[in-house]
């Protein structure tokens, strides 16, 4: 069983402007995990994202790492923190090359495992090892998705947070980085991910929170939700 206490999300209230976009959000991942939020357009999900990784102010709730509250802390520190954020629509520097935008990743560290680390990102997307020089506007959506991951990872991060990864894919290629997403987790990062594809993601989340206007609606054991009635027919497109 994962050890708990990693992320702890409690009563987050989020707001903006007049707009309250989260009304006391709470959940928690454990280390180990695959946790999956689900939830229409609108419900909370990726505002719930970057307000973990810093890049939205809550007004009320806290976010807390090992015990340790995120609130108020530039996300450049909460990605030293061990949180990297791969966001939607993956925000990949288009006119780099793939190899750069891995550097990039990186920007943060000062060791000498970089380059052992953009071979380990290239063992998990052979593709992008293909294309390391290629500038990274040129590639595909689903080559463009497998770079935002693998830049992600190049922080050496230990909460994985992907926002609608399978977005504007191909199915084979959906399934492809879904499996990619159980490698990474196999190799030991916690994953918070958001995805509007839900039977893929209760497939391979261990739990899932579902969000509806700002509030957690329902949430449980991941292999229950997909048998509850009222998410197969919200999410699954059950009659």
């Amino acid at each position: 069983m994962a050890e708990t206490g990693m992320l702890e999300v409690q009563d987050l209230h989020v707001y903006y402007g007049e707009i309250h976009a989260l009304k006391g959000v709470s959940f928690r991942v454990a280390s180990g995990e695959i946790v999956t939020l689900l939830g229409n357009n609108g419900a909370g999900k990726t505002t719930t994202l970057k307000t973990v990784s810093g890049l939205l102010a809550a007004r009320g709730g806290d976010v807390r790492l090992d015990g340790a509250s995120l609130l108020g802390i530039a996300s450049h520190d909460i990605v030293l923190r061990g949180i990297t954020h791969v966001p939607e629509g993956r925000r990949i520097f288009n006119r780099l090359t793939v190899y750069e935008n891995l550097e990039m990743g990186a920007y943060t560290r000062s060791d000498k495992g970089v380059a052992e680390d953009v071979e380990r990102v290239f063992g998990i997307f052979p593709r992008l090892k293909e294309r390391r020089t290629q500038v990274a506007g040129t590639l595909s959506g689903g080559e463009q998705q497998m770079l935002a991951i693998g830049r992600a990872l190049m922080a050496r991060p230990r909460l994985l947070l992907l926002d609608e990864p399978s977005m504007g894919l191909a199915p084979v290629l959906v399934e492809q980085i879904f499996e990619t997403v159980q490698t990474i987790n196999r190799q030991g990062v916690t994953i918070l991910l958001v995805e509007q594809n839900a039977a893929m993601a209760l497939s391979v989340a261990g739990r899932a929170y579902v969000l509806e206007t700002g509030m957690v609606a329902l949430e449980g054991p991941a292999a229950q939700l997909a048998g509850n009635p009222e998410v197969r027919r919200a999410y699954l497109g059950e009659a």
